[in-house]
């Protein structure tokens, strides 16, 4: 793909959606906090954070079936995937419970966010927050980082049948915001986003240091990239 500018990409742009996880916050010290208190209530030995970081970005479920099913093997667990499949309703509840009580406590937001959104904002496009994070943790957590008031919509994961890499969040997205795919600037940090992305229509930007599951981003087929937030201007 022939890269073009970022600050033309935005100035053909009337709105964007952004991804939250590994774009706008570094949430991995959350994710590992709620992930090992939930190991512990199910008596299942810890697992390291750099290894989680490999496993975000597809949802809450996705995430707990990797990690479950990771630590079942290192047991020696006959059908490990299987097993962690069944054991998601209870993990899922776990974690969900400890991740409400530290949400934000352990993340921080990358340095350049509150000036790319302020340079987004001021050449007026409307701003939607697009993640495939559960919705009430992603308003919770924008909220603690001073976040929050720079988007129209916050969409989750479960604000929709289906998360991305499906297009159809970044879809209905574009409806709330009133504007077309093509008009929609879709700004990520993995091969999720730019997926949905090239599916919906929407072009896409990628951040340089998000989680991307543990794959080089710049292999990803994106329409530019940024390392960071500030460089949309």
């Amino acid at each position: 793909m022939t890269l073009v500018s970022v600050p033309q990409l935005v100035q053909q742009s009337t709105a964007a959606m952004i991804d939250l996880d590994g774009t706008m916050v570094d949430t991995i010290g959350d994710f590992a906090k709620a992930v090992d208190a939930m190991l512990q209530d199910l008596r299942l030995p810890a697992i390291d954070a750099a290894r989680i970081e490999n496993m975000v970005g597809k949802g809450s479920e996705h995430l707990l079936v990797s990690v479950l099913t990771c630590v079942l093997g290192e047991r020696g667990q006959e059908d490990a995937a299987a097993q962690a499949e069944a054991l998601l309703p209870q993990a899922l509840e776990s974690y969900q419970r400890h991740y409400e009580r530290i949400n934000g406590q352990y993340s921080r937001a990358y340095p350049g966010v509150v000036e790319g959104l302020e340079a987004l904002q001021a050449r007026g496009l409307k701003l939607a927050c697009l993640t495939n994070k559960p919705t009430a943790f992603a308003i919770e957590l924008l909220a603690a980082k001073g976040l929050r008031t720079y988007f129209s919509c916050v969409f989750g994961g479960d604000a929709f049948e289906r998360k991305k890499p499906d297009p159809m969040p970044l879809l209905k997205t574009c409806e709330a915001l009133g504007t077309t795919p093509a008009q929609t600037l879709m700004v990520g940090d993995s091969s999720n986003d730019a997926r949905a992305a090239h599916a919906a229509g929407c072009k896409v930007v990628l951040v340089t240091y998000g989680y991307n599951h543990g794959e080089p981003i710049r292999g990803v087929d994106a329409d530019g990239f940024v390392d960071s937030l500030a460089e949309l201007a």
